[in-house]
């Protein structure tokens, strides 16, 4: 019989983790939290103080309707930029100069200048070509803010939706071309029915964080006579002065961009579903 008992053989439970002191950094930290925490409360029993206001109840529809023209805009765009990065993506990664140098330029000029700048660009200089696009038709297009501001938010994004995907794709195993290439499949085929679906699952998080940054960034079109969130509380402000405005507009924002991220992050959880293990 073994001298060692069956308490010496058993699994003895991890030791406790010792004390944590009160560290400079960690009292810093809950004095920080403290200080998140009253501004927040504070800035809920204002919002709910005003909900009755006279403001509130003067502007709210405006409000609503402003989300309204943010949320077609970015996602007209989105779309927009979506198709047109693919052929950036294809041509960025190709191997002819000429069809790698004009991409790369593209992507280059929209994602090193501000989208302001580009907004402005479109927006102003078009009437100083308006005889060439009365010739071609187009005036239409580009005297309506409404249209310069999509052509410019398409452009932008496109940029930099073509560098998620090139990124993307360059993520996926090369030795699946090799395996298509084996198995005599046109690579077209198979950069459409093999490459390019798990491209866009890897690219998933990108695409929300650049939806996130067009939420925000969708406010400067209220520069170019759209009255969209931020320009519903442009107007607003101007005829009450009250600050109040702006506050619902950051609240309005921050609802938005987060009810946003939670759609994302389902259909996130949906889609990578068989890469989880059970």
């Amino acid at each position: 019989m073994s001298w060692v008992s069956d308490r010496t053989l058993a699994p003895q439970p991890a030791p406790p983790a010792p004390p944590r002191g009160w560290t400079a950094s960690r009292i810093a930290g809950h004095v920080l939290m403290a200080v998140w925490i009253l501004a927040g409360a504070n800035l809920l029993y204002y919002l709910a103080s005003n909900v009755m206001s006279d403001f509130f109840r003067d502007y709210w529809e405006k409000y609503l309707d402003g989300i309204v023209i943010t949320l077609q805009l970015v996602g007209l765009s989105m779309v927009a930029g979506a198709a047109l990065s693919l052929p950036v993506a294809l041509a960025r990664a190709s191997r002819k100069p000429f069809l790698s140098g004009i991409a790369y330029a593209y992507v280059y000029f929209f994602r090193g200048t501000p989208l302001l700048a580009q907004t402005f660009l479109i927006y102003y200089a078009a009437g100083s070509f308006r005889p060439f696009f009365s010739d071609i038709g187009l005036w239409w297009f580009f005297r309506d803010a409404w249209y310069c501001a999509i052509f410019a938010f398409t452009l932008n994004t496109a940029a930099y939706q073509a560098e998620i995907l090139r990124g993307a794709v360059q993520n996926v195993d090369k030795g699946q071309w090799e395996a298509a290439a084996a198995l005599g499949i046109p690579k077209g085929v198979t950069f459409l029915k093999v490459i390019l679906p798990q491209a866009l699952i890897v690219a998933l998080r990108p695409y929300g964080n650049e939806l996130v940054l067009m939420i925000k960034g969708s406010a400067i079109v209220s520069l170019v006579t759209i009255y969209d969130l931020m320009g519903e509380t442009r107007r607003a402000y101007s005829r009450t002065f009250d600050f109040q405005a702006y506050i619902w507009a950051a609240v309005l924002y921050l609802l938005v961009v987060e009810a946003l991220r939670r759609v994302w992050d389902q259909m996130e959880l949906r889609l990578t579903r068989h890469l989880r293990r059970s």
